[in-house]
């Protein structure tokens, strides 16, 4: 790796991860250490040096050689291992794809072209991949869209519902403190964990690292920690928590039990709820088992659940004898029916009658995000305008396999009955959806059906493999840009440290070549160019922040000094605190103005997977059901701690973990006895969906039945010998929605089978660029 020249510099730059140092010789990056002042940095910074100069780079534009030859159309062989790439020049690539696009657009409309391109590409503001692809599609015309995230789906669409789109804002981002948390909580009830790795990542990154000393000052405070989890490690052992050992996918049986146990014993805070909420003796009939015949006690809860009743009621009874914050974690909601467990949280927290006071009531994302419960920042973060899109089609971001199968097919979404629209041409920028997606078989054959596919990539992915043209992208450290995250300490400068790599370009210049060919390069770059933008967008975020009070250098000054601090941070101690306060003057943006535990209007929807109030509706893939009886193992597909996401997944901290050459998977010592594997061993997971090898790990961290693989492997179907010889646990996870309300996806859990592969190991190739040719008949370069 070390082949520059010269003296070593350090240069400071910003991810998702956070903030921290890369070390320089020459062109080369050398080495990474973390920022001076962060007091918890991720470990992920060791993975930078390896991805910026990885074989895996997309050095100059490419042409998938069977479109070039036929043309666009759809095609089966689209993402075989074998499928050749033409490198072209960049004056053919643009006139290529200009030309594509203004066939698509003008033969089918502007909603024949999918620009959702969900991803984590850069931190940076202005060198966002997505905005810049959303503010060329809208330029040209517009584009069909995505809404809401593979992160917490669920809860974007259920809780305007249920408490309005003001209070859903501030669940996902104002609620209390760490600080808040340590001075007022009694106990922390968490469903899901309190995973600290995941406390790295932000989107736009931290300044510094807080959520984890967040965590331990609440704990050495005097806060308990109750972590109801199939994994005990999810939280980490220095924070003292009680582990409930819960069965995968049951979080709503034992919520429900606990406001039974409320209810029975008196202990629910009657007043609040007919102050605060509508719809509570609806519920309380059902939990009571009123409605259908099934009380919800802790007995019914625990032969469900695992948990046994006595430690059910022992925990509603210290919930209700102190102040008690309740967090759903985001992983909890990704599963079958996944709105019910966010549902029922929130009226377990009501039954508390603590929503609103400091310290208590309900949240969703401890745990689950470093910036959640890290303050907030009301005022806009400084952001690339993307202009108003004229296209109204759209799909739930986790419904892309649905859309481009089934074009024009009716589908219901949170109250309407919309159509998929007919893609013809999808363009993806700084996303990987050979990641975030499920069932990846689907998937494949999903991506066949476009006539083009048009990737911007710094390496080559496995959606990148699945592009008919891939056009090289720079990476952060190849640009100047600046960066911050939601409830961030500082505005950090994010300057270029070394050339690009190869014939890569910013996509900024990339879509102003594409503008002026479609005769739009003034409307894209209103006359500026990328350093232009960078000052125009902190200026006028400096500008507005002025307008508030407070006092900002100008660009060159903050360039200069490498940052500024984030003026106007609010400390929140309570979520919903005027609401409390004042229930009338400050109504929730509700039918009732209050908090709906029944909601008429979505019982009025009729949708059967998702009822008018919190309910338990039993999953196919969980233990104890018709399938888990071929399926015995309950597979947990969480986030890394190797990488965020799947990048960076050949850097030096991603390939530590590996174990010979693929993705850990942990195995409870008991089941891996049973099936005559030990540590170390290469294994296959398998179910009616695919399979994949991964490196065996015993913990008895994991409750028994439960095996562990985190996203994040590069896909790699390479070989016949399993789907993904690599270990990416979606060629296992099921691509359906959380219900027709939110249409969430499902990608937490999914019933497999764990074997001893025994077989001849294939190699894994995901690292290996494709076939590069210099023409359609010429040599191949690689």
């Amino acid at each position: 790796m070390d082949s520059g020249t010269g003296p070593t510099t350090a240069h400071q730059t910003s991810s998702h991860w956070g903030t921290y140092e890369v070390l320089v010789r020459g062109d080369r990056v050398v080495g990474a250490r973390p920022d001076p002042a962060d007091p918890a940095p991720s470990p992920l910074v060791d993975n930078a040096p390896a991805a910026q100069h990885s074989t895996t780079r997309v050095a100059r534009p490419a042409v998938r050689r069977r479109w070039l030859e036929n043309g666009p159309g759809p095609d089966t062989r689209r993402g075989d291992s074998d499928d050749a790439y033409v490198e072209v020049g960049w004056e053919t690539v643009l006139d290529l794809l200009a030309g594509e696009l203004d066939r698509v657009r003008h033969a089918h409309g502007n909603a024949a072209i999918y620009g959702g391109s969900y991803g984590w590409a850069s931190a940076g503001r202005f060198h966002h991949a997505q905005s810049q692809l959303h503010r060329f599609l809208t330029t040209i015309g517009g584009y069909t869209r995505s809404v809401a995230t593979y992160s917490h789906g669920a809860l974007e669409v259920l809780f305007p519902h249920l408490v309005g789109a003001a209070g859903t804002y501030d669940v996902l981002r104002r609620p209390p403190t760490w600080a808040a948390i340590a001075e007022h909580t009694d106990l922390l009830v968490t469903f899901g964990g309190l995973r600290v790795s995941n406390a790295w990542m932000a989107s736009g990154g931290r300044a510094t690292h807080t959520a984890e000393p967040g965590m331990r000052a609440a704990a050495r405070g005097g806060t308990s920690i109750v972590s109801v989890s199939p994994i005990r490690d999810d939280t980490a052992a220095e924070l003292g928590a009680e582990w409930l050992s819960a069965a995968p996918g049951t979080d709503t049986a034992v919520l429900l039990a606990l406001i039974h146990v409320l209810v029975v014993e008196d202990l629910a805070d009657t007043a609040f709820l007919a102050r605060y909420t509508t719809g509570w003796e609806r519920l309380r009939g059902y939990v009571l088992g009123e409605s259908d015949g099934a009380a919800k006690t802790p007995e019914w809860a625990g032969a469900i659940s695992g948990i046994e009743a006595g430690t059910l009621r022992d925990l509603a009874r210290r919930m209700a004898g102190g102040r008690t914050l309740v967090n759903i974690g985001w992983s909890v909601q990704r599963a079958r029916y996944g709105e019910q467990p966010l549902w029922a949280g929130l009226a377990l927290a009501a039954c508390l009658g603590q929503i609103g006071l400091p310290g208590g009531g309900f949240a969703s994302g401890y745990g689950s995000m470093g910036s959640y419960g890290g303050g907030a920042t009301p005022l806009a973060l400084p952001r690339l305008p993307q202009g108003r899109n004229p296209v109204d089609a759209l799909i739930p971001v986790a419904r892309v396999s649905d859309m481009l199968l089934h074009p024009g097919e009716a589908f219901d979404f949170d109250g309407r009955t919309l159509r998929y629209p007919d893609i013809r041409l999808v363009y993806w920028a700084g996303g990987n959806p050979f990641h975030h997606h499920q069932d990846l078989s689907r998937l494949r054959r999903a991506f066949a059906r476009p006539e083009t596919v048009v990737v911007h990539e710094t390496h080559w992915t496995a959606t990148a493999r699945h592009a008919d043209i891939v056009i090289p992208a720079t990476t952060t450290l190849e640009r100047d840009d600046f960066t911050a995250g939601q409830g961030d300490l500082r505005l950090r400068v994010m300057p270029r440290v070394v050339p690009a790599h190869g014939e890569a370009r910013d996509e900024y210049e990339t879509f102003a070549d594409l503008a002026e060919r479609l005769g739009l390069r003034e409307e894209f770059t209103e006359g500026r160019g990328s350093a232009e933008w960078t000052r125009h967008m902190y200026e006028g975020w400096r500008a507005r922040q002025e307008a508030h009070g407070a006092r900002l250098p100008d660009f060159d000054v903050f360039w200069k000094q490498g940052g500024v601090d984030l003026p106007h941070r609010v400390e929140d101690t309570a979520l919903f605190d005027a609401f409390r306060a004042d229930p009338e003057g400050a109504a929730l943006e509700t039918p009732s103005g209050r908090i709906e535990l029944y909601s008429r209007e979505i019982a009025g929807f009729g949708y059967a997977d998702c009822p008018g109030h919190a309910s338990w509706l039993d999953p196919q893939e969980r233990p104890g059901t018709e399938l888990a009886e071929r399926w015995p193992l309950t597979l947990i597909a969480n986030q890394p701690t190797g990488r965020l996401h799947s990048q960076q997944d050949m850097g030096a901290h991603s390939r530590s973990e590996k174990i010979a050459g693929r993705a850990p998977v942990r195995l409870h010592p008991a089941d891996a006895a049973e099936r005559g594997i030990a540590a170390g061993d290469v294994v296959r997971l398998r179910n009616d969906r695919g399979s994949c090898l991964a490196g065996a790990v015993l913990d008895d961290a994991l409750r028994p039945g439960v095996v562990q693989l985190s996203t994040g492997a590069w896909f790699d179907p390479s070989a016949a010998e399993a789907t993904c010889v690599h270990g990416n646990p979606n060629v296992l996870t099921s691509d359906v929605g959380t219900s027709l309300l939110g249409h969430g996806s499902t990608g937490q859990l999914a019933l497999v089978e764990v074997e001893r592969f025994t077989g001849d190991l294939p190699p894994v190739r995901a690292f290996e660029p494709p076939p590069l040719l210099t023409s359609a008949t010429g040599a191949d370069r690689s």
